[in-house]
């Protein structure tokens, strides 16, 4: 297992990506929208890992909520998983509430679930895997 991706919500996806394109000192490699959750994404590579911006596309999303309630910053903390239904048991065999417990595709081409935070020290967890 290895962080995948760091997921930071954010207003004004122009915006950030301005910034982040500075900060890194380079471009995105990919912008994806997804629209059953209703979001755009950006991804930096970094290594090993990426960095996932993630703008609201509407008011209903649960990115605005997020932005509503928190304002910008990061999400989550997404964790690279060889076998993602395997986890989803040992998870849920530890305690963990899974929020979805059926994966869904999700963006990057990653099949996605998510730990709800409650248990997770207040941090939301998304495990992913490759779609292959």
């Amino acid at each position: 297992m290895k962080i995948e991706h760091l997921g930071i919500a954010v207003k004004s996806l122009a915006d950030s990506d301005d910034l982040f394109a500075r900060l890194l000192g380079q471009s995105n490699y990919k912008q994806e929208s997804v629209e059953r959750e209703g979001v755009t994404t950006s991804f930096y590579e970094l290594g090993e890992s990426k960095i996932e911006l993630l703008e609201a596309t509407n008011p209903e999303s649960p990115i605005a909520k997020f932005l509503e309630k928190k304002g910008e910053g990061i999400h989550h903390i997404a964790f690279d998983v060889n076998d993602i239904n395997e986890e989803i048991i040992r998870l849920k065999n530890e305690g963990f509430v899974v929020l979805n417990e059926i994966p869904k595709k999700g963006a990057d081409n990653k099949l996605v679930v998510f730990l709800h935070p409650k248990g997770t020290n207040g941090v939301l967890i998304e495990l992913c895997q490759e779609i292959k």
